[in-house]
């Protein structure tokens, strides 16, 4: 089991970063997200607890589950499904208030479940995962603090 924990601190509210990372739909602005969408809504708010999200990345897909939703501060998740297959037990995103912003914590613990599956998560799932991670708050830092106009 390997973890894996990207950060960045993107210049706007918290409410507004919360809200635009908890938003699956928004993970396709970046390049190796190619398909997010809600399946199911949650009990008590779209992307809230029991809310389930898949996602089609450049290297798999994923099928992911709220387990807990407070807003603005935090949300989790578990992968309950995905091809190719993995075990999780972690998926993460925290939201604090900083000078500048607000800094997102995301992180995920996951194994490739396949023949040498520690190595293949090492060697390639965790860079390729870390890299999407990255670029989904980059596309959520550019939504966030270009002119209202250039908003999506």
């Amino acid at each position: 089991m390997e973890t894996l924990t990207v950060r960045r601190v993107i210049a706007a509210p918290i409410a507004e970063v919360f809200d635009w990372c908890a938003t699956t739909t928004n993970y396709t602005r970046s390049p190796l997200v190619l398909r997010a969408r809600l399946a199911r809504a949650g009990a008590e708010a779209p992307y809230g607890v029991g809310a389930v999200r898949e996602h089609t990345w450049a290297i798999g897909w994923f099928r992911e589950r709220i387990t807990a939703y407070h807003p603005p501060y935090d949300f989790d998740y578990t992968v309950d499904h995905s091809f190719p297959p993995a075990r999780h037990e972690l998926g993460r995103m925290t939201f604090t208030e900083v000078a500048g912003g607000t800094e997102v914590v995301w992180t995920t613990s996951f194994e490739v479940r396949l023949p040498f599956g520690a190595a293949l998560t090492r060697a390639l799932a965790q860079p390729v995962i870390g890299r999407t991670f990255a670029h989904i708050l980059a596309a959520a830092d550019t939504a966030l603090t270009t002119g209202p106009a250039d908003r999506r």
